[in-house]
């Protein structure tokens, strides 16, 4: 629920309130580093620290979702960590979203949450009460994930931000990789696109308080269910779809696998209202950011729709999960999904390429 009203002074008397929104330019996933300027940054770094151990079976070359650790032949930790400025008013549902959407990561290993650390940075003026329900917020959904929140650390900031520091385990032999995209794979998405075109929007007061609602809903539901279906069908090969957009996410799963990722625009599943936004023209920063860095590797065949360019492109936070499937299991997979009660589209396929690319028709 969206709270009008609540911020620093939390409604104490004499105190004014301030909107969680009104302290940051840009929040949840859109508020993401630049997929292209992350890569230059993280340039040479495996270099300079030297080879990785044998028993990292994710870390930086290439780059997953998450990092794992290989403990025994059937135990890996996973750790990762994702924090970012508030996207709504409420503060419990700000801390829900931020928790949510850092516990994917694991969940886009096909791992499970063991326990999270918070990462906060709070004005020192933000009324006790608001950092309480951000942080009970995110706990809350921590235990639904299947873990516990046992500490973290807090700075001051004059601009807000929340976040989890998350720890999971996994058999090693059971991982979901960016890499294992296969030519002849069938591309499935598990929660519709749109989410930063409506944050945004609802900052403009473009948005309905209904779709609004709908994509807090989605924002705000865990990848665990859609996580332990891929993993008990044998599925390898998935990464969530966050800040980076479906194309950017896209992309870096083509280059892990030595693949072009197809989608068929018109099978792209939109939060009620986006794209609506996007054909007024509305885009974020972070979609900005995402055509910079998709836009090289990007073949759009004729006739597609801009609006669903711009959908493809929107900056996700928590987003669903997108998963390479061959075809001999995608009606397993999708009934597994369904009696788990996680939604699913078919929305491509994979293409061997001699050049790692993504492609719009």
């Amino acid at each position: 629920m969206i709270v009008a009203g609540t911020g620093l002074g939390g409604g104490e008397p004499g105190v004014p309130a301030i909107r969680l929104t009104d302290l940051t330019d840009c929040g949840g996933c859109a508020a993401k580093l630049g997929a292209d300027v992350l890569a230059t940054v993280l340039a040479g770094l495996g270099a300079v620290a030297g080879p990785p151990p044998a028993n990292l079976l994710a870390g930086l070359d290439p780059p997953d979702d998450a990092a794992v650790y290989r403990l025994t032949d059937e135990l890996a930790v996973i750790g990762t960590v994702d924090f970012f400025p508030p996207l709504v008013d409420d503060p419990a549902t700000y801390g829900a979203i931020a928790a949510a959407n850092a516990c994917s990561d694991v969940f886009a290993m096909g791992g499970r949450v063991l326990f999270a650390l918070s990462v906060a940075a709070f004005p020192e003026a933000m009324a006790p009460a608001i950092m309480a329900a951000i942080i009970e917020g995110a706990a809350a959904v921590v235990r639904e994930a299947g873990g516990t929140l046992a500490g973290g650390h807090t700075i001051r900031d004059p601009e807000p931000k929340f976040g989890l520091a998350v720890i999971g385990a996994a058999h090693p032999d059971r991982l979901l990789r960016k890499g294992a995209a296969r030519p002849g794979d069938l591309l499935l998405v598990t929660k519709p696109l749109g989410t930063g075109l409506l944050v945004s929007g609802a900052r403009q007061g473009r948005v309905s308080a209904a779709d609004l609602a709908t994509a807090i809903a989605s924002m705000r539901a865990l990848n665990r269910a859609a996580s332990e279906a891929l993993v008990a069908n044998g599925v390898g090969a998935a990464t969530d779809v966050t800040g980076f957009g479906l194309l950017g996410h896209g992309l870096e799963m083509a280059r892990a696998s030595g693949a072009r990722l197809t989608f068929d625009a018109a099978t792209l599943p939109a939060l009620p209202g986006a794209l609506a936004l996007a054909a007024a023209g509305l885009e974020t920063d972070g979609a900005r950011h995402n055509r910079r860095f998709v836009a090289p590797a990007l073949e759009t065949t004729a006739g597609v729709d801009e609006s669903l360019v711009a959908l493809a492109y929107d900056p996700q936070t928590s987003g669903g999960l997108l998963a390479a499937i061959s075809p001999e299991r995608l009606e397993g997979v999708e009934a597994a999904l369904a009696s788990a009660g996680v939604s699913s589209w078919r929305i491509g396929r994979v293409d061997a390429s001699s050049v790692p690319a993504v492609r719009l028709e």
